[in-house]
């Protein structure tokens, strides 16, 4: 199979979409199921900007290809261009990336596999290799968890393959009974159930002027699942953590070179013994009420509420109390605010989830028609619930949402505002939650050197016809 890049573009007078038979129809047609029914496999699809599609297929040849693509023909033009393993280069960064090199005491899945499988399950792939997908802002739209499958993914490293009948869960360092637990023993353990939302701390990060190194997130490393497993306090208590404890430490099964340090690094995070004895968090082995996916750190992974998602280890094979602050390179060299002030350099540990609004509904872009119009979205903050969202369209004052369902901790709160637009032409659309905490979202981000925490108010164009 010959792997090719499709490039389809059609004038605004001639959508598909504008009638509902022929739009539905191309959407049946590019459908997986029917584009296999024509020899072709497509890897993946985008709209890059109003009536552009951009595809990744893969055929027997480009004759085989350009028949599937008949009806795009009709509506518009196409082009088609030859590729290389799509995955591996262009979701790897571009032709000039060098990919990490593997870490040969960890097992880890095929990259290019993981994202293929990325592809196929509607996920926005950032980067193949370590695997970063985010969510499409549509796709949180429906329902109060977003499917597994459509869960954003955030990686460090390759994606550890591990043997759950050989896995074993250690706790050690500063406990009176030192604990080596299989997946068995914590099944059997009292659990717990929370739905929680988890937020890459670069979610954004494509805003930040002037940019930031990292991952160039848009807005969709965010997500909602509903986890399950042994509530960590259970663990603790069982170890029995000593007077001297100062933090905890949660070590990954994930480890490799970072660029900076002589030796390939372990992802390890840790917690203040006072945050870990008292909160929710979670030694979490199933997702959404199925087991924990591998991709989402199967066979247990930490999860922290309300935490920016860095500190819900995935892949989790360690706990070990320390008495000192914990200074490993994702705790003091990544995952800080730094910013400077007056002369010197500010340095805050990346934590609590700061308060934020996404739209989901319309999408950017997206052409909508004078009259009622029903704006979506969801708000969070890890500090404390929402006390309301408010909504601007085309510079006028705030109009505040109706909050929709109830008001959880640790998960997102649905939102919406109908309106009405009278005049056409290009709109921008704005959303800004407070919550009870009192804090609200600021108009610019806060910039720091790493790019964390940029929770500015979005500002979502659409056209008005």
């Amino acid at each position: 199979m010959a792997v090719f890049v499709v490039r389809h573009q059609h004038p605004a007078e001639r959508c598909p979409a504008a009638e509902f038979t022929a739009g539905a129809g191309l959407l049946n047609h590019l459908s997986r199921p029917s584009a296999a029914r024509h020899g072709v496999r497509i890897r993946g699809e985008a709209v890059l900007a109003a009536h552009t599609l951009v595809m990744i297929a893969e055929a027997d040849g480009e004759e085989t290809l350009r028949a599937f693509l008949r009806p795009f023909e009709a509506a518009g033009t196409v082009e088609v261009t030859a590729a290389s393993t799509c995955a591996r280069v262009v979701a790897g960064g571009g032709c000039a990336s060098i990919l990490p090199a593997a870490d040969r005491e960890v097992e880890a899945l095929d990259p290019e596999e993981a994202c293929l499988a990325a592809i196929d399950a509607g996920l926005l792939v950032r980067r193949a290799h370590p695997l970063n997908c985010e969510t499409p802002l549509p796709a949180l739209t429906g329902g109060v968890f977003v499917p597994t499958a459509r869960f954003y993914v955030r990686n460090h490293f390759g994606i550890p393959r591990l043997d759950p009948a050989r896995w074993r869960l250690h706790v050690g360092g500063l406990v009176d009974r030192p604990l080596s637990l299989g997946l068995g023993q914590l099944r059997a353990m009292r659990s717990a159930s929370l739905i929680v939302t988890l937020e890459c701390a670069g979610n954004g990060r494509a805003g930040l002027e002037p940019p930031a190194p990292g991952e160039q997130w848009g807005l969709g490393a965010v997500s909602t699942a509903e986890w399950t497993g042994v509530p960590l306090v259970e663990i603790l208590d069982r170890a029995g953590v000593t007077a001297e404890a100062h933090e905890i430490v949660f070590r990954g099964a994930d480890r490799g070179g970072t660029g900076e340090t002589r030796d390939p690094v372990w992802f390890e995070r840790s917690l203040p013994v006072t945050e870990a004895g008292h909160s929710e968090s979670l030694l979490a082995y199933a997702m959404n009420g199925e087991p924990l996916p591998i991709e989402h750190g199967y066979p247990l992974r930490l999860i922290v509420p309300s935490w920016y998602a860095v500190a819900s280890v995935k892949w989790l094979t360690g706990i070990e109390v320390i008495g000192a602050p914990f200074g490993g390179f994702f705790q003091t060299e990544r995952y800080v605010y730094e910013t400077a002030r007056n002369g010197s350099t500010l340095r805050e540990p990346v934590r609590l989830q700061r308060v934020r609004s996404i739209i989901t509904d319309p999408a950017a872009g997206q052409d909508v028609t004078t009259g009622d119009l029903a704006i979506r979205g969801v708000a969070w903050s890890g500090a404390a619930p929402i006390e309301k969202v408010e909504v601007s369209i085309g510079g006028a004052p705030w109009q505040t949402a109706s909050l929709v369902g109830e008001r959880r901790r640790h998960s997102w709160q649905w939102w919406e505002l109908v309106t009405r637009i009278d005049r056409p032409g290009r709109l921008s659309l704005r959303a800004r939650a407070t919550d009870l905490a009192g804090r609200t979202q600021p108009e610019r981000p806060d910039w720091n050197r790493l790019g964390y925490g940029g929770n500015a108010v979005q500002d979502l164009p659409v056209n008005v016809r």
